[in-house]
């Protein structure tokens, strides 16, 4: 299907010195979002060619499993187990078409996907289909699917020995399920196995909670689809080049169908209020910075006092570049869109995710000079859809 990707570093989005200029850290944020996930292995394969390895991956659902295929393999081997990944899932069904036919081809995928999963990633579960919803089974069987095959894919695709050495710094979020509360496990503090990886995705009811060190958990997207809270709040705080992929918009057109609202509202709950939290944290980075500047105007003599130190410590000079890559939507396909494992769809976006990173790289608006009060700068990327037939061939759909 098409040619191979391009080399490492000779990319047309290749920089004229990879990491030179750059304001921090490269981090790339991976939202949950199931086969819409295919748009962040282009926005990894544009870095990838222009010499740009994060040395941060954080995801939740599919973009821990996108996450961990990064940071889980030296980088000449990424793009090729990402591509394995993506071609195992994809959908082998009918022949894809178009005009009258389409939305009937795509009733019977998603009708395929629902009753009878994807072999390399979910199958249906035998007690929820034949028992019932309210059949008493025990939480790890109360999923309308079984992930064992997930499991497996991981075991083969991830070499979490490799992970563990902390080359690249990887962070999945889970939620849990006692508790309600938000829980991300990175290999900076502790070595990750498969368990973390599955539980960042047991999105329930679809998928079973996944157990670690003896607590239940559940994918972090249910909480916070948009993991780039964790960036902001870590500590200690560095300066920072973030790549935040979104697949689910916060803004969208007024729906005029049931239908069509059912399908807005997923957008709204899965976006997960990432503007809302990205202007708290931009006020809080601001407080940060005049408290640095205010330290400027106290004497010396009185800021050696420990009482001052103490409150100086919530000042910081790190400066937070965020580059919002927004995932385009496909004509003709909303609601169901995150099971669209097509291969025309994980093509179509997958593309996508290049494109767009392509256009990020070239005008590099982190270049530009920052108000040194303001501690984020975020660089809005307009989404493209390119024509399937054009843009960089990855062979990451079926043949």
């Amino acid at each position: 299907m098409g040619k191979k990707a391009n080399a490492p570093g000779t990319g047309p989005a290749q920089a004229e010195a990879p990491g030179a200029a750059l304001p921090g850290q490269v981090v790339l944020v991976l939202q949950g979002g199931g086969a819409l996930g295919a748009y962040q292995v282009g926005v990894y394969q544009a870095l990838h060619e222009a010499g740009l390895e994060p040395e941060w991956v954080i995801g939740t659902s599919i973009g821990a499993i996108n996450g961990a295929i990064i940071a889980g393999n030296p980088p000449a081997r990424r793009l090729s187990r990402l591509k394995q990944f993506w071609d195992g899932v994809a959908y082998r069904g009918a022949a894809e078409g178009s005009g009258i036919f389409r939305p009937f081809e795509d009733w019977m995928r998603v009708l395929a996907v629902t009753t009878r999963g994807i072999p390399s990633f979910f199958t249906p579960s035998p007690d929820a289909w034949w028992m019932g919803v309210r059949a008493t089974v025990g939480l790890a069987r109360a999923a309308f699917y079984s992930t064992s095959p997930l499991r497996a894919t991981l075991a083969r695709l991830v070499d979490f020995d490799y992970l563990n050495t902390r080359q690249t710094r990887l962070t999945v979020g889970t939620v849990s399920v006692r508790s309600g509360r938000m829980r991300y496990f990175t290999n900076r503090d502790a070595p990750l196995n498969v368990d973390h990886v599955m539980a960042s995705a047991a999105f329930p009811p679809g998928f079973p909670s996944v157990q670690v060190e003896g607590e239940p958990y559940w994918d972090g997207g249910i909480y916070s689809n948009t993991p780039l809270e964790a960036v902001l709040d870590d500590r200690p705080r560095r300066s920072s080049l973030i790549f935040a992929v979104q697949l689910w918009p916060a803004g969208g057109p007024e729906p005029d169908s049931i239908w069509q609202v059912m399908s807005r509202l997923r957008d709204i709950q899965y976006s997960s209020r990432a503007e809302s939290h990205l202007e708290r944290q931009r006020q809080i980075h601001r407080l940060r910075h005049v408290i640095r500047e205010l330290a400027k105007h106290i004497p010396a003599s009185e800021r050696e006092q420990a009482v001052v130190q103490e409150l100086l410590g919530w000042g910081c000079g790190t400066t937070m570049h965020v580059v919002e890559l927004d995932a385009p939507q496909l004509d003709g396909n909303d609601m169901h869109r995150d099971i669209d494992f097509s291969n025309s769809g994980i093509e179509r976006r997958w593309m996508a995710g290049y494109e767009d990173t392509r256009r990020a790289l070239e005008r590099a608006p982190w270049r530009e000079p920052l108000d040194p009060i303001e501690g984020i700068a975020v660089h809005r990327i307009s989404a493209e859809m390119p024509d399937a037939s054009h843009g960089p061939a990855h062979s990451g759909a079926a043949k």
